[in-house]
């Protein structure tokens, strides 16, 4: 009897990945995937402990499934990601339907654990080591790579896909979670990743996108020299059929002039670079425990501007962090300016539990000055993304179709001609009107207006782009 899936995403790209390779090693396993945890045998939730928000839309929905699962007691109800390593047996507690509670780094573990919870009806608690729980060796091997062969049976467009490089981090900014969730860093060896892009080259996909937590301090010594990310893009940048190479999440520090060499060089890697800063202020940096300053991390802009021009930098920060001050907030208010990021993740900072900061700094900015602080920041940075949006009005750009808009998706089925999106090689968002058949294309379109998020282009009157 074929079992029915349901699984919902919270948090990062690398989540969503992960997703990406739970849902298709579990429709191999006979599973049929539905849309609603109604319609679902298994209903699975992939977590996020970055935010508080994130954590309390998780607990409301498993609050809402609790009568269904009364009424349906067969039904396996399960918690992934990092907040089931954070949480570990308070899920249970504060959600005693649920079945089963699985960390990120024992995700390869998840089918045999389904099947024997459906055989005995028992929960199942599947975590990694506490950092401090044992030797960073004995740590690193509880996080257990999961990186199993690649279909593209489950991507949305088969023509994209992530590949983790590495995972894990060993910065321990004191606002971060991520580096008692996630693990250790650790770096997959370069002739993995290399085997695994060339086989989605040979599935069609034409663009991919490099994941790691902190994707620049990237380091693989396997093969008797230390691989770089330079020495990987460079590999990469030569798999036949490929076309576009990005890579997300950057750290300042390990910004290297021989890295954005390669991004110039290598004809692949886009022109686009995620380097959050999280702050203006040295003081707030400081206490973030970031590892860099105000001035080298404009050094290192400065350098992106000599050696990429052309190039599009998006950036993260984080308002309203313990003992920021209106100064402080006015000095990240001054950087963005300075930046003109393409587009910033503006977050009020959220207290968490086992991070440095919970434990030493008080949450001492009222909720209302972090409303407003995002407010302006998100102003400011608005203004910033239309005027650097302007000078793409008439004319042509390269997107890779990604599929029909969120609009035409909620829109009932109609005719062939919808509202696609796509995007640039830089990471720009691009709208238009098209047949669904052009999903996973590069085309060539004219833009004829913008905003501060969207371009909106048409095609022209030639073929599209091969």
């Amino acid at each position: 009897m074929t079992k029915r899936l349901y699984i919902e995403t919270v948090g990062c790209q690398m989540n969503v990945l992960d997703s990406e390779l739970l849902t298709a090693g579990l429709l191999e396993a006979g599973y049929e995937l539905v849309d609603s945890p109604h319609h679902a045998d298994t209903v699975l939730f992939n977590t996020c402990s970055v935010r508080q928000h994130a954590e309390d839309k998780v607990y409301s929905a498993l609050g809402r499934l609790r009568e269904w699962k009364e009424r349906n007691p067969a039904m396996i109800v399960g918690v992934l990601g990092c907040m089931a390593q954070k949480d570990q047996g308070q899920i249970f507690r504060r959600a005693s339907h649920v079945d089963l509670v699985v960390g990120p780094g024992q995700l390869s573990r998840l089918p045999s654990l389904l099947c024997a919870v459906a055989a005995d009806g028992q929960p199942r608690l599947e975590v990694s080591l506490d950092r401090a729980g044992g030797g960073r060796g004995s740590v690193a091997e509880s996080f257990a790579h999961f990186d199993p062969p690649r279909t593209a049976r489950r991507r949305a467009v088969s023509q994209q896909a992530m590949v983790r490089i590495m995972f894990g981090c060993d910065k321990f900014c004191t606002y971060c979670i991520v580096p008692r969730v996630r693990g250790p860093e650790q770096s997959r060896t370069a002739a993995e990743i290399e085997q695994e892009v060339r086989h989605l080259a040979d599935q069609g996909c034409l663009e991919v996108t490099l994941l790691g937590q902190t994707v620049n301090s990237y380091k693989d010594t396997s093969e008797g020299r230390t691989v770089r990310l330079a020495d990987l893009l460079e590999r990469l940048n030569a798999v036949a059929g490929l076309r576009r190479l990005k890579f997300v999440t950057n750290y300042p520090r390990h910004m290297t002039r021989e890295l954005l060499e390669a991004v110039r060089d290598l004809p692949k890697v886009s022109p686009y670079l995620h380097v959050p800063a999280q702050s203006g202020s040295n003081a707030v940096l400081e206490r973030m425990k970031r590892g860099y300053t105000v001035e080298s991390y404009r050094a290192m802009m400065e350098q992106i501007r000599e050696l990429l021009p052309g190039a599009a930098v998006t950036s993260d920060f984080i308002v309203g962090f313990c003992g920021e001050t209106e100064a402080d907030f006015q000095q990240t208010a001054e950087l963005v300016r300075w930046g003109r990021f393409k587009n910033s993740f503006i977050f009020k900072y959220s207290p968490r539990p086992a991070t440095k900061a919970f434990e030493i700094y008080p949450d001492d900015v009222p909720e209302e000055v972090k409303r407003r602080r995002n407010h302006e920041l998100l102003a400011i940075q608005d203004a910033i993304s239309l005027e650097d949006n302007q000078p793409y009005q008439n004319r042509e750009v390269e997107i890779l179709v990604e599929g029909p808009s969120k609009s035409a998706r909620k829109q009932a089925a109609g005719g062939e001609l919808v509202q696609l999106v796509g995007r640039t090689p830089c990471d720009r968002i691009v709208v238009l009107d098209g047949p669904r058949g052009l999903t996973g294309r590069l085309l060539r379109v004219i833009i004829d207006k913008v905003d501060a998020f969207t371009l909106y282009g048409r095609l022209p009157d030639g073929p599209p782009m091969a």
